[in-house]
Order: C-alpha cells, then structure tokens, then sequence
C-alpha cells in the first residue's frame, strides 16, 4: 500500500485536484520517496511500453534462436499486435466470464462493508484530530487492474474543501496502516474483489459532522 501525501511523493504536484474522487492509474505515476528495487519493479509494469516490450519479447528471442525466422516476424505486424491484445486481454486482465468465478458474491459484499466500516473509522480519527466539524471527507483506495503480480494500492483521504488531497502527518498514514486493512480483510482479497466486479476505486465518504464528542475528546487527549 502507497499512501498518496505530498511527503510519501517525489512528485507530489500530481495531487492536484480538480473534482472528487482523484483517480490515479492510468492519469499519473506517483514516484514514493522511499523505493525498494521490487515496488520499482511493479511500477515499471504499469507503463503500457513496458508490457508491450515484454509481451514482444518471446519473438525476439525465437528470431535470436532461429535467425531464419527473424525477418519473417520483424514483417508481420499483425502477429506483433495479436500477441499484445492476448497478453493484455486474457494473461494480466480477467475476461468478463471468468469474472464472477473469482469470489463469492456474498463474501464479497462482506469484505466491502468491511472496508466501509474502517475506511469511516480512520476518517473519522482524521476529521477528529483536525478539528474539521463540516465537510465531507472520501477515503479513495484504487488498485491496478493488472492480475498475476503483487496488488499495488493507493490510498488518499481527499477533501471537499479546496477540493484537495490532504497532506497527511506521519501519525495519520499510521492510522491509516493500522487501521484499513486488517483481517479478514486485506489487499489481496480487496484486489480479487475489484477484478471479480471490474471497480478498481472504492470512494468511501464521511460527513465530518457525524464525529462523536467522544472522538474529539479521544484526540484531544491524544494532542495533548
């Protein structure tokens, strides 16, 4: 999980928002501040010239191989394309038929109300410790659509004030780490859920009026 705040970004201006929710993949790449070689990696997949290159690169070795067949496929186009729209189409995207057999429709539903219950939650510990009393404020955890590799997730807390995505405090993306996903929810079961249902952005919405007395004490306490 990436947690989208401009100290988390090396190019935090990609938070600009224009309309809620902020959708991400697909419009910008976020670059993490603090990389490791295999969340690189995962992103890199992202970029459609790199799945091409990959996708291509079983005929690239045959014509090395075989380099009576090298011209022969450096000709022929059309095979070039039928081998992207199969890998892209059927290997990393899961065909509209085979979608429902991915989870239990009910389970499903479950794992949702779950992450709408803590979704609310972490939103409502953030709208206590700001002190924000009106408003709306959307928890925005979106997912790549690609399948067969590790679950790339973003999350943002998004305000209707501005509109703007809030620039979290390192206790905050704590709370968030804590607190969104827990068991039996967690990214991979959220992730076969979006591929079964073909959502990838889950708007979850708070009114920032609905805070307790009780968690503006708790974080009042907690400030103090």
């Amino acid at each position: 999980m990436l947690i989208l705040t401009h100290g988390t970004l090396r190019n935090p201006a990609i938070l600009a928002v224009k309309q809620l929710p902020r959708k991400v993949f697909g419009r910008v790449t976020p670059w993490p501040r603090r990389r490791s070689w295999g969340r690189l990696l995962r992103m890199l997949v992202e970029f459609q010239s790199v799945r091409y290159a990959l996708a291509l690169l079983p005929l690239v070795v045959i014509g090395v191989v075989w380099t009576d067949l090298a011209l022969p496929l450096a000709q022929a186009p059309l095979l070039m394309i039928v081998v992207i729209w199969w890998v892209e189409s059927r290997v990393i995207r899961v065909p509209a038929a085979k979608r429902a057999a991915l989870v239990d429709a009910a389970a499903a539903d479950r794992a949702l109300d779950l992450l709408r219950v803590q979704g609310r939650a972490v939103l409502t510990a953030v709208a206590a410790a700001r002190g924000i009393r009106s408003g709306q404020l959307h928890l925005v955890v979106e997912q790549s659509d690609l399948r067969g590799l590790p679950p790339l997730t973003l999350v943002s807390v998004q305000s209707e004030d501005g509109p703007q995505v809030l620039d979290l405090s390192e206790a905050e993306q704590a709370l968030v780490q804590r607190h969104l996903f827990q068991p039996p929810l967690d990214e991979g079961t959220l992730h076969r859920i979006n591929l079964a249902q073909n959502v990838f952005l889950r708007d979850i919405t708070f009114d920032t009026r609905g805070v307790s007395a009780h968690a503006r004490l708790a974080a009042a306490l907690d400030r103090a």
